[in-house]
């Protein structure tokens, strides 16, 4: 199974840089994330300053260019997990989130075909 994980949080966070504790309890989950052979992709996501968004309503299409200064939360990154079940999903995102701090993931199975 695989699930694509978004983590999101608070523009003040994102706008923080990760203190060099959080960046070494990051690079070791990511290792093992690897060595598992779980993790497929990851990123982090630039600031909403240069960010687009493409809208479309009905047959208009409209873009947008950032930042959003109304958003109450912003991407910081993905992940791309290769699991056996929901429940190791869930397992590697609470270690996640244990390394990264405070923010919401949305994780959400990736299906294939119709």
């Amino acid at each position: 199974m695989r699930f694509v994980s978004i983590y999101k949080l608070s523009p003040d966070r994102f706008a923080a840089p990760p203190s060099e504790g959080e960046m070494a309890a990051m690079g070791l989950l990511i290792g093992e994330m690897q060595a598992a052979g779980v993790l497929v992709d990851t990123g982090g996501t630039a600031p909403t300053d240069i960010s687009l968004r493409v809208r479309r309503a009905g047959a208009q299409t409209t873009l947008t260019d950032g930042p959003f200064t109304e958003s109450k939360e912003v991407i910081g990154g993905y992940a791309v997990l290769d699991v056996q079940s929901k429940d190791e999903a869930i397992l590697w995102t609470r270690r996640f989130l244990d390394c990264a701090g405070d923010g919401v993931v949305e994780l959400t199975e990736v299906t294939t075909g119709p």
